[in-house]
């Protein structure tokens, strides 16, 4: 994997604001993992509850974000729900910004 298009795609999706939390999906901890084989993108993310109403929109726009990407040929995203999201995995200032500075 390109660690320049790692750094790309990164940089795409952090362009993909969550509509109810009002931070990117990077910063907030939605995304699991992302992996580049020649060109094919397969993002695996997750969303702050399983019931989450703006899935289908966040799935949509790291798919269409991610597209375009110089150099990124297709993309998978993948919703899990396992391990389970928890207000831990936001960076500092996204769990600042909420409310949730106390959490380690």
């Amino acid at each position: 994997m390109s660690n320049d298009l790692a750094i790309q795609v990164e940089d795409a999706l952090r362009l993909v604001i969550d509509p109810e939390l009002g931070h990117d999906i990077v910063s907030l901890g939605l995304i699991y993992d992302i992996a580049i084989v020649d060109g094919a993108v397969c993002i695996t993310m997750t969303a702050t509850t399983p019931g989450c109403p703006a899935i289908g929109f966040l799935k949509d726009a790291v798919t269409l974000g991610v597209s375009g990407v110089p150099d990124v040929e297709s993309v998978a995203v993948i919703v899990t729900f396992e391990p389970r999201w928890t207000p831990d995995r936001m960076d500092l200032a996204a769990r600042t910004a909420l409310g949730f500075a106390a959490v380690n």
